[in-house]
């Protein structure tokens, strides 16, 4: 890597993190095991609840994964990783870089029915575009049970991902993307950096009216903006009329970031002990237990004399 002046660039570091990252895809985490299946009947029966292991072992993987860029060597002398918890992002690059890379660091489990890590920081904290998104994807290395395998990583732009979401979502009067109010003269602790969604609840007549306000902003008044004057104008909407809060506001699988997009995509055609990563999703969300019992037997060779073997 070309370091200018000798010294390491917030590019560099995150260019050098990403790498790492992900070079990590096929790694196994020594974290937590789950143990084979006795019998068919006990392998449906896990199948139906190994999502729950999700939220656990993504913040493993993310404690992990701090540990895992800190042993490398580039990074010595210039600064360390550092986790933060519940800071945004989840881990940033302490030392005389400047201004602060970081990785906001999200694990999918693909076996769920989408990716429920969401992503709601506004677009003004990314202004230096210093922070990335990592998501490691990941399963069980026998898809039900074994030691939590990363199957791929992709790593994109945080400043994209907010971009993709803002313009995705917001389409005034109908639906509004709003900017936290001004909360720098708080504590850290309280200060607000979380943009929301607003969906018009109002009647056809209210709808109509909005339109023509919004209409008086001038031709480009439906694009977002980050900015407090174009947020006081979208405040006037809420104010005048009915809107709702989005509770499934950006999330990642619906913000259409064309990268993530095309990650998704690839990691649900990756073929894993004989079927692909969707055809498991769809199987073990949708498929009848015998359908379910039939797979594990045909491709992880989980049979009733498992269960027999333990008898003898």
């Amino acid at each position: 890597m070309h370091l200018r002046g000798g010294e390491m660039q917030t590019r560099d570091v995150l260019r050098l993190g990403a790498q790492h990252l992900q070079s990590m895809a096929g790694h196994d985490f020594d974290v937590l095991t789950v143990t084979r299946p006795v019998s068919p009947e006990a392998a449906v029966n896990l199948s139906k609840i190994v999502s729950k292991l999700s939220p656990m072992v993504g913040n493993l993987i993310e404690f992990n994964s701090v540990e895992f860029l800190n042993e490398q060597s580039e990074f010595a002398g210039y600064g360390e990783w550092h986790r933060q918890d519940p800071g945004f992002p989840d881990t940033i690059f302490q030392g005389n870089v400047f201004p602060t890379p970081g990785f906001e660091i999200k694990a999918w489990f693909p076996l769920a029915t989408e990716i429920t890590a969401r992503f709601k920081d506004s677009q003004r904290h990314f202004a230096d575009d210093q922070t990335y998104v990592a998501m490691l994807a990941w399963l069980p290395e026998m898809v039900i049970y074994g030691k939590p395998k990363i199957i791929g990583v992709c790593v994109v732009s945080g400043l994209s991902v907010a971009q993709a979401r803002d313009n995705h979502y917001h389409n005034p009067p109908d639906y509004l993307v709003l900017e936290p109010e001004d909360t720098s003269l708080r504590t850290v602790n309280l200060q607000q950096t979380n943009t929301n969604g607003f969906k018009f609840q109002g009647t056809p007549e209210q709808f109509a009216e909005a339109k023509r306000l919004v209409a008086s902003w001038g031709l480009n008044g439906h694009l977002y903006q980050p900015t407090p004057e174009y947020h006081a104008l979208l405040r006037q909407l809420l104010q005048r009329y009915p809107y709702r809060l989005d509770t499934n506001y950006a999330k990642m699988d619906r913000i259409v970031h064309p990268e993530i997009e095309a990650f998704k995509t690839w990691v649900y055609q990756q073929t894993i002990h004989g079927m692909t990563v969707l055809q498991w999703n769809r199987l073990l969300s949708k498929g009848a237990d015998w359908q379910i019992r039939q797979a594990l037997e045909t491709h992880l060779g989980i049979r009733e004399e498992d269960a027999e073997d333990l008898l003898i």
